[in-house]
């Protein structure tokens, strides 16, 4: 499934999700919290900073997505995306799932361990050509990657595209290139730049959420 079909069984599925539903909460959530608790401390421990940041750039990047998706759900009728309730244990926002936001939340330390010690590492270089930097490569290797598991997912009960240009193709360019390039790139800001672009998108995101969940937006 590369596309959403703009079905009727699509669009009942999304209008079915009722996002921070208790209804299919177990104990689960607490393990998988405990798990990224485990992974982000291991990295502290190990003054791990450069993945650390990969990690929370990645996520910060993640989550002003995750509300502009749940944004345009409440605006045109449909996200771009939509999680089912079934398969999780408690849906976040309509196109993000508990599960799936933890797993983004380690998605970016995860690309930064598939980094060579040289982060400024450059490959195909020639006489005439100056190379591509690594850091692009694992970023638009990471986003195909991820673009082709999400196919697999859409064409599940548990992932839900409805609309006809959004699929594959356009999530792999606009969504996961854009995830990975943070993760890539930020890590090695000097820390003002660092400190500037994620307490910015900290900062947006946390007022988004403080101000839309309440209203009923997202």
């Amino acid at each position: 499934m590369l596309f959403g079909d703009f079905s009727e069984s699509a669009k009942n599925a999304v209008k079915a999700v009722v996002p921070r539903s208790l209804d299919n909460f177990n104990w689960t959530f607490i393990f998988i919290l405990a798990v990224v608790f485990y992974i982000y401390w291991s990295e502290i421990k190990a003054k791990n900073w450069k993945g650390i940041i990969a990690g929370v750039a990645l996520y910060s990047v993640h989550w002003f997505y995750e509300i502009m998706n749940a944004i345009i759900g409440y605006a045109t009728g449909y996200p771009l995306w939509t999680v089912s309730n079934e398969s999780s244990t408690f849906v976040l926002l309509i196109g993000v799932s508990w599960e799936l936001s933890m797993m983004f939340s380690i998605a970016g330390i995860i690309a930064s361990k598939m980094m060579p010690e040289d982060r400024n590492k450059r490959l195909f270089v020639t006489d005439k050509f100056k190379g591509v930097s690594f850091k692009l490569v694992n970023a638009i290797g990471m986003a195909l990657l991820f673009s082709v598991i999400e196919i697999f997912l859409a064409a599940t009960p548990a992932f839900i595209w409805v609309y006809k240009w959004w699929g594959a193709i356009p999530v792999f360019i606009t969504t996961y290139i854009p995830f990975f390039l943070a993760s890539s790139y930020v890590p090695d800001w000097k820390p003002k730049h660092q400190a500037i672009f994620l307490g910015t998108l900290a900062s947006i995101n946390i007022l988004l959420l403080v101000i839309l969940v309440p209203l009923g937006i997202i």
